[in-house]
């Protein structure tokens, strides 16, 4: 948390002051800013303590869970976190893996994590050779991808 809190001082303020339990400093400079600015700052990571951290400090969430049900666990802890930090959870965008994905029944997959509130979905390498990736990325995006 304190890291988090300090490359944010250190990315919006002219001279930033952070006095942290593990960072300090005081009117530094550091150069070059980021150009865009806030930087989004995802929060990955399978544990209720990543949930709660991500809620808090977030503005993203990467939860190293595919079964929906963990999934659908971790990010309610996730959003009571972010709603006692006085913060909106539907704010903080959710990327998520899938172990559905790739299958049979992609699309089902894809549309059951967007009613989780996951806004990413991570596809796993669907092939390892150049022709074999395109192949299976093409018939990825005609039958889940232009249909969502």
């Amino acid at each position: 948390d304190d890291h988090i809190e300090a490359l944010r001082a250190l990315w919006t303020q002219d001279l930033p002051t952070h006095h942290g339990p593990f960072v300090s400093f005081e009117n530094a400079i550091s150069r070059p800013r980021p150009a865009q600015q806030p930087v989004p700052i995802t929060i990955g990571g399978h544990t209720k303590a990543a949930a709660r951290r991500a809620g808090r400090l977030g503005d993203g969430f990467f939860p190293g869970v595919a079964d929906r049900e963990r999934l659908a666990d971790i990010l309610g802890v996730m959003r009571a976190a972010a709603e006692e930090a006085g913060r909106n959870p539907d704010a903080i965008v959710v990327s998520a893996r899938s172990d559905g994905i790739p299958g049979p029944n992609a699309l089902d997959e894809v549309k059951a994590m967007a009613d989780l509130g996951v806004r990413r979905i991570i596809v796993p390498p669907l092939a390892f050779d150049p022709a074999g990736m395109r192949e299976a990325f093409g018939r990825f995006g005609d039958e889940v991808i232009a249909r969502c």
